[in-house]
């Protein structure tokens, strides 16, 4: 067995259904080896989105997305995808291939330093020098990236090593690292500490965070929100822990959430933040959740708790699990006016869109397109003015919500739900872009018509870099520069040249009939709205 084939075989075991990728001289062997494997291979047109619809399957299954690219260019074109899946905690194997091991350092065609280039946003990167431990390092990644605080891990194979020959395959059936030993189980004391105060809070509240459905825990934490009548807000990548119309459930706070979950957040006496980081976008002024209330921090990564806001509870742990202990435990607590101030602050402030009519109306078209969606469907968000009024108006019911949040890296929704569409194929999956970052990734319009990939396409079109456009506006005083996109493409043309339906939608009438026929049949689409160029998220 070669090398190559050892790394294919690995894959089998870890019973990996796809590798999105790009070829070149020094992945070769092992694509030659993946073509006798029963695991697909899709080739994407640029290899940062390799990785970003490896996040898309992985995010829509729960399991670990792979990509493989090759030596020098290859690999540096992936780091921003593998940056993005940091930022968000999404669990990837990265394989690169490399030049000749005896070559490594003599600066020859396509040699990078890959392994040194990611190492501060992977969990960890291994350079193949042997070829016996491929069994061993394989096994290792996928533990990494999986557990804990999940997250990329790169793996480097020298040509030589893929092409080199294993002595004996054993794939290890455990994996058992000394330096490596997430937290999973709570401590019991911190979660009688966080009773105590549930008990005896008039305002608590749950922020949420991603780390909530990368646990798989919306399930515990609807019913622990239930069984105790305890509000819940979100972080933007915690969109979906709850569905959107949920009584309990006031929405995303930050920058650009709601305005009632920022002031329930900001009135609290009790704030448990949930497998979420207490970043910038959600929480700008961090003193301002300390200063007056109890703050317990809930998260698998210790790193995490205290970096950005002293928590007076720390806990950690894997959320899934430490919401059972609480399910588990007898307290109960009065919060009866409080959610009656917070149903109040819901209705009355209420945030008010000057509106054109001679476009499409962002916000109330994302809205009516999230009711005219299957229940189950997923979502994916691109980064800009869309991300916001997506993250303001789609209502989730029993499906996800996509969004590239920590990173914030335009070109992420096409890639992404391409991948989320590649691993469910019988759920419904729409990408929502703007006409900047769609020009990103339309190249990976041919791998959506080559591999038979039907995801649905929307374009908000403004010709313009909207989101730095409104911060032009308000901070330069309407001096734009370098957001105007005036050269763009004709996209009923675009369309046509890769086989797609077009739609265009020009203003709100009629639209119902235009998303209904957007999202009909199981074929690809692109539906293009007109949006004033001048509209403003806040």
């Amino acid at each position: 067995m070669l090398g190559a084939d050892a790394i294919v075989k690995c894959l089998e075991e870890e019973h990996v259904s796809c590798v999105f990728g790009y070829p070149g001289v020094a992945i070769a062997p092992f694509y030659q080896s993946l073509s006798e494997s029963t695991i697909d291979s899709v080739l994407i047109r640029t290899e940062q989105n390799a990785a970003h619809a490896a996040s898309g399957l992985a995010r829509a299954t729960g399991t670990v997305g792979v990509c493989a690219v090759t030596s020098g260019p290859g690999a540096t074109n992936v780091i921003t995808g593998i940056a993005t899946a940091f930022a968000d905690s999404i669990p990837l194997v990265c394989i690169t291939g490399q030049v000749n091991s005896n070559l490594i350092g003599s600066d020859v065609f396509q040699e990078a330093d890959i392994t040194g280039a990611v190492e501060s946003f992977v969990k960890y990167s291994y350079l193949i020098k042997n070829v016996n431990d491929i069994p061993r390092i394989m096994k290792e990644a996928f533990h990494i990236a999986s557990t804990g605080r999940k997250g990329p891990v790169l793996i480097d194979v020298p040509i030589d090593i893929q092409n080199a020959t294993i002595s004996h395959f054993k794939y290890p059936e455990s994996v058992s690292l000394r330096t490596y030993k997430p937290t999973v189980k709570g401590h019991i004391v911190q979660i009688h500490k966080v009773i105590k105060e549930l008990e005896k809070a008039k305002r608590p509240i749950i922020c949420a965070g991603g780390g909530v459905l990368l646990a798989d825990a919306q399930k515990e934490l609807i019913e622990l929100a239930e069984k105790h009548h305890l509000p819940v807000v979100s972080t933007m990548m915690g969109i979906g822990v709850m569905p959107t119309d949920h009584p309990l459930y006031y929405g995303m706070v930050g920058n650009n959430g709601k305005l009632y979950a920022n002031r329930a957040m900001n009135e609290s006496d009790l704030l448990i933040m949930v497998g979420a980081r207490v970043a910038d976008r959600a929480v700008s002024q961090p003193d301002l959740i300390t200063g007056n209330k109890t703050l317990v921090h809930i998260d698998v990564d210790s790193a995490e708790i205290g970096k950005n806001a002293w928590a007076a509870i720390p806990l950690v742990g894997d959320c899934k699990s430490i919401f059972n202990d609480f399910l588990q435990e007898d307290f109960s607590g009065d919060h009866e006016a409080w959610i009656e101030t917070l149903n109040g602050y819901r209705s009355s402030m209420l945030r008010e869109r000057k509106v054109n009519p001679a476009y499409v109306d962002p916000a109330a078209f994302i809205r009516r397109l999230s009711e005219l969606m299957d229940d189950h469907s997923i979502f994916v968000a691109d980064v800009g003015q869309n991300q916001i009024w997506s993250c303001d108006n789609f209502h989730v019911r029993g499906g996800k919500f996509f969004t590239s949040g920590g990173m914030g890296t335009m070109g992420y929704a096409i890639p992404a739900a391409m991948g989320a569409k590649f691993a469910a194929k019988d759920r419904q999956v729409v990408a929502l872009c703007g006409d900047g970052g769609f020009q990103m990734s339309m190249c990976e319009l041919a791998t959506m018509r080559q591999h038979r990939i039907p995801v649905k396409i929307i374009v908000l079109n403004n010709s313009f870099l909207g989101m730095v456009r409104e911060y032009q506006h308000y901070t330069y005083k309407d001096n734009y520069q370098m957001v105007s996109l005036d050269g763009n493409p004709d996209l009923s043309y675009l369309s046509k040249a890769y086989g797609i339906s077009y739609l265009r939608a020009e203003k709100m009438d009629g639209i119902d009939e235009i998303i209904r026929e957007f999202l009909s049949g199981n074929e690809s689409c692109l539906l293009e709205c007109m949006i004033d160029p001048l509209d403003l998220v806040k």
